[in-house]
């Protein structure tokens, strides 16, 4: 097991570091002035985060896991005036497992790669829709700072998904809420807000117990793109 949470760190630390060219943290502080817009960077965080809610509706089994490494992009907002790169990039590994004693699944994910740090946790609730279809609801807490602003990060979200051979198509609805407060600035200030998220998305297991997955990401005020690999078992 150890060697295949450090083979997923290692994976989303070198696709992120690929594609990043700037460092979240650093293209902060170079670009945020006490007028800049503080909302519009929050809502882009918030989806950093929240796109990672759900890559199925279908709920990991007992004894079983879900454990796998993600890579995350997401297009600044055109009022996010902060941000100097055309998208927040980042990596995000998850584990899950379910509990039969309550019916639930708990999860838990992180991140410590370009310049952002986020460790954060779950619950989701799944069942089978007439035999066709799985559903899940689920909500999580994330804390997540860089070394120039702290953020508290609330997310509901509902999937469905439905298999087809090797393929598991996906389409979910979430709600994203942040907190955001900028520290050892010169000006600092907070703002709170929130945005509705749409998912569209695929997940393919090409051999048991293994799967990747990509997917697209809508808001009013920004899009993500998210793939991933995993082992569920």
């Amino acid at each position: 097991m150890k060697n295949w949470l450090f083979t997923f760190c290692s994976l989303v630390v070198f696709v992120t570091g690929a594609f990043a060219s700037q460092n979240i943290a650093d293209d902060f502080r170079d670009h945020y002035t006490a007028g800049s817009n503080l909302s519009a960077y929050n809502k882009d965080i918030n989806t950093l985060i929240g796109i990672n809610d759900f890559h199925t509706g279908k709920a990991t089994s007992f004894p079983g896991f879900d454990v796998g490494g993600s890579f995350g992009a997401v297009k600044v907002s055109k009022d996010n005036d902060i941000s100097s790169e055309d998208y927040l990039i980042t990596g995000f590994v998850t584990a899950e497992t379910y509990i039969p004693v309550v019916g639930i699944s708990a999860a838990l994910r992180g991140t410590a790669v370009n310049g952002f740090e986020s460790i954060g946790a779950g619950i989701k609730y799944s069942y089978d829709f007439l035999e066709v279809a799985d559903l899940t609801l689920s909500g999580f807490y994330d804390r997540a700072q860089t070394d120039w602003y702290t953020t508290d990060h609330y997310s509901v979200s509902a999937v469905a998904s439905a298999s087809v051979v090797f393929l598991t198509p996906y389409v979910g609805i979430g709600y994203d809420y942040g907190d955001f407060s900028t520290r050892k600035m010169t000006a600092n200030r907070d703002t709170s807000d929130g945005a509705v998220r749409y998912t569209a998305g695929l997940r393919v297991s090409p051999f048991p117990f293994v799967y990747v997955f990509g997917a697209y990401t809508k808001t009013a005020g920004n899009q993500g793109f998210q793939g991933g690999l995993g082992f569920n078992f």
